[in-house]
């Protein structure tokens, strides 16, 4: 683990500890044991959205149809990745593109598909954002609470128009050359199948229809986690209604997003929860809780997955060696 890694991990968990600490750990500790199989439920309600969000990334691969289920794969890989390994969010993205690249989809292809969809993923993220908001200005709140709802959705769309920007101005293109440049100069044969990402770009954006597709993908995918968030709030004692479990759950995504740069977005996470769940009158110590049900599924969902991504590498890997080991035995 590198040295500025380490340092966002230890920070974000000195945060996370005295959060705890200063709000009854007992009582957290508490809450959690006497969720019982209520944590079960949310574990097993985050998967419709790793597969609504599989469904969203479909259509976005261009002159190629990967079945569902191993997109559900990649993508299962791709949130392990983001959740459990101290790299910034796009890391898991850098992983589930290189796997589709061994269902023999192209570098490009592969790349501009997870580009896209991400942004897609963004776009829905702050659409669906905007509802929490709408729906916390739809009831009762205090001024407080309307600083923080108009601050997460500025955020959103601000970050999901700045990386779309990016790509439409060129910037991905641009930056695909580069890296075929410098393959070529380190002799990485690999990155030369980035040639043409600017080109799978644009075929994808000129489609509308894929577009729409993803986009609504990945917006009900945004809307199942509210079923999770509704899930966890119950499982703690709490009878949350639809509003206040869609204001917790779109509020508590933009705080997780806006905390990329540490690993699972360690401390902020919590943070957010007690900000949020006090619009609500819930106790800081019921909304940590809460947030380390979220970190217990994480764990239970991620760690399969990261076990999943390294046996897609060695499977990957072991042609290769037996060639190796062939070709060794050939010589001799």
């Amino acid at each position: 683990m590198r040295a500025p890694a380490l340092m966002a991990v230890a920070i974000g968990l000195a945060v996370a500890l005295s959060l705890i600490a200063a709000n009854h750990a007992g009582q957290i500790v508490a809450a959690i044991t006497g969720a019982g199989w209520g944590v079960v439920l949310v574990i097993a309600l985050h998967l419709p959205q790793t597969a609504a969000s599989a469904l969203g990334w479909r259509p976005l691969i261009l002159d190629a149809r990967p079945s569902l289920p191993r997109l559900f794969r990649l993508r299962f890989v791709r949130e392990a990745v983001n959740a459990l390994l101290p790299v910034a969010q796009v890391g898991g993205d850098v992983v589930r593109a290189r796997l589709l690249v061994q269902t023999g989809v192209p570098l490009a292809a592969s790349a501009a598909s997870c580009t896209v969809d991400l942004t897609l993923e963004m776009a829905s993220q702050a659409a669906f954002t905007l509802l929490g908001v709408a729906a916390l200005f739809g009831g009762p709140r205090s001024q407080a609470a309307e600083g923080l709802a108009i601050g997460g959705a500025v955020a959103a769309v601000l970050v999901a128009s700045g990386f779309l920007a990016a790509q439409r101005l060129g910037l991905a293109a641009h930056l695909s050359r580069l890296l075929v440049r410098l393959g070529e100069r380190a002799r990485w044969p690999a990155l030369a199948g980035l040639q043409g990402l600017g080109q799978a770009l644009e075929r994808i954006y000129a489609d509308p229809g894929r577009l729409a597709a993803s986009g609504a993908a990945h917006l009900t995918s945004w809307l199942l986690g509210v079923l999770e968030t509704g899930a966890g709030l119950w499982a703690l004692g709490l009878h949350p209604s639809w509003r206040e479990a869609l204001v917790v759950e779109s509020l508590g995504q933009v705080v997780r997003a806006l905390g990329f740069a540490i690993p699972g977005a360690l401390g902020v996470q919590e943070g957010g929860y007690v900000l949020i769940c006090g619009l609500f009158g819930i106790a800081p110590a019921q909304a940590l809780a809460l947030s380390l049900i979220r970190r217990v599924r994480e764990l239970a969902l991620g760690a399969p997955g990261l076990m999943l991504w390294q046996w897609s590498e060695l499977r990957q890997a072991r042609p290769s060696v037996l060639l190796g080991a062939v070709k060794s035995q050939e010589a001799r």
